[in-house]
């Protein structure tokens, strides 16, 4: 049905978008030149160290993207620069747009996120039982269809969403729903058709209208259905330290509502700034988005509707990462902070983004905050060498579980690690080996 749009919504749509380019003026000025010299710096390095071709970066702060900058070579032969104006596929931060599709219909009244997934796909296993929410949160207990970290050959071939659910929605559950976290691309395939289906609208021609059209993400393309151009990135993979090969491109159909999406830098920080200002939901929607959901255990997943959910440089961080064949992705949202930080690569054999992220985000913070927290991990560390802690810093829970025997095999344990340090290189334990950062694909 197509319905007539009001005088009211015309003028609220021109004053949306007006807003929304003055919001999104880039300005160059606000980042110092000695933090764009080790911003510049930190990914040339990375680069470097690992053979990726290219990089493309976007950061915004206060309200504005600051800085644009595209590195290395997107594609080797022929020999073609990267510019920010590449297209990179962005892989599984794909899946907050389909989330938030869903968000969008149940403020519409169209679904609600606790709806069975029975109501819009109704012949799954245990249908009746999975919630949206759970399909969105990867706590569904669906089998996730590409667990690998590659492209296997039944992946070159098309497929149809419908078939995914064939092989792998329509067989016993890997768990009870809500009892356990599990990444499941399957589960967005799902999310997938019920936008389609409660919208009436092809999930591209619903993101395109709602989302990417109103924030001027002019450059979005859809590579479930075919690859990205010759003024794009080339993306890239190699086989152990073996050269540079092209990567080979996922059959149609593999990468709906879970992985479709390919853009620039600079129209990923479009849709962060949508997220720090919250431009296009209401806030009940946002918290709905950026809370972590709870298993029936009580414990956190760590996890929201598409986005992980997270404390990183002493600060609350919304984040995804991806990765499709020959690119990999790092999205980082700092909502308390204003700021965000995309990051895309052309080769899928290492994940450069997340170590280019690792290395600029502490740049656009205060020192003392980024230390704090690791400050506060290292003194706690040193402690447990030495077999005690402070117990003020923990719940009754866990002084429970630093019982004396827990404490005394801690030191033995940890004792002849020796000094703890916060990078890479000489002796002694690197402190980041105890903050496990998985990286949904």
């Amino acid at each position: 049905m197509i319905v007539r749009a009001t005088l009211r919504h015309t003028v609220g749509a021109v004053v949306l978008l007006f807003c929304a380019s003055l919001a999104l003026a880039q300005d160059d000025s606000a980042l110092a030149p000695e933090i764009r010299t080790k911003i510049d710096a930190a990914a040339r390095q990375v680069l470097t160290s690992t053979g990726v071709p290219s990089a493309s970066v976007a950061i915004v702060q206060e309200g504005k993207i600051v800085y644009l900058q595209a590195y290395g070579d997107a594609r080797l032969e022929p020999r073609l620069p990267a510019k920010t104006s590449m297209r990179y596929s962005i892989g599984s931060v794909s899946k907050q747009f389909t989330a938030t599709a869903i968000l969008m219909l149940a403020e519409q009244g169209k679904l609600s996120l606790d709806d069975p997934v029975a109501r819009f796909v109704p012949d799954l296993t245990r249908a009746k039982e999975v919630t949206i929410r759970q399909v969105l949160s990867h706590t569904s207990g669906y089998q996730d269809y590409w667990p690998q970290d590659y492209v296997p050959p039944f992946m070159l071939q098309a497929v149809t969403a419908n078939k995914i659910l064939d092989l792998w929605a329509r067989k016993p559950l890997d768990f009870d729903p809500g009892t356990q976290w599990q990444y499941s691309n399957t589960g967005y395939v799902i999310a997938g058709l019920i936008v389609e289906r409660a919208s009436g609208m092809p999930l591209l021609e619903f993101l395109s209208k709602r989302i990417f059209e109103p924030l001027g993400m002019k450059s979005v393309m859809n590579i479930d259905q075919q690859r990205l151009t010759e003024t794009d990135a080339t993306g890239y993979t190699r086989y152990g330290l073996g050269p540079l090969r092209v990567a080979p491109k996922e059959g149609q159909g593999w990468l709906f509502a879970a992985g479709e999406l390919a853009m620039p830098a600079e129209d990923l920080a479009k849709w962060d700034l949508s997220i720090i200002q919250q431009t296009l939901l209401k806030p009940a929607s946002y918290r709905e988005f950026e809370t972590s959901i709870v298993l029936k255990s009580g414990l956190a997943t760590n996890y929201g509707l598409g986005v992980m959910v997270r404390r990183d440089f002493s600060r609350r961080v919304l984040k995804h990462g991806g990765e499709v064949s020959g690119f990999t992705s790092a999205n980082y949202v700092f909502p308390d902070d204003r700021a965000a930080l995309v990051v895309l690569t052309n080769e899928d054999a290492v994940d450069a983004s997340d170590q280019i992220a690792n290395q600029i985000a502490p740049l656009l913070f205060p020192q003392e905050d980024v230390d704090k927290d690791e400050g506060q991990a290292r003194a706690i560390f040193e402690d447990l060498q030495k077999g005690h802690i402070d117990r003020g810093l923990f719940s009754d829970n866990a002084n429970a579980y630093f019982s004396d025997q827990a404490l005394q095999d801690l030191a033995s344990g940890l004792g002849p690690l020796g000094a703890p340090r916060g990078n890479l290189g000489g002796r002694g334990v690197d402190l980041r080996s105890f903050r496990p950062q998985p990286r949904p694909r």
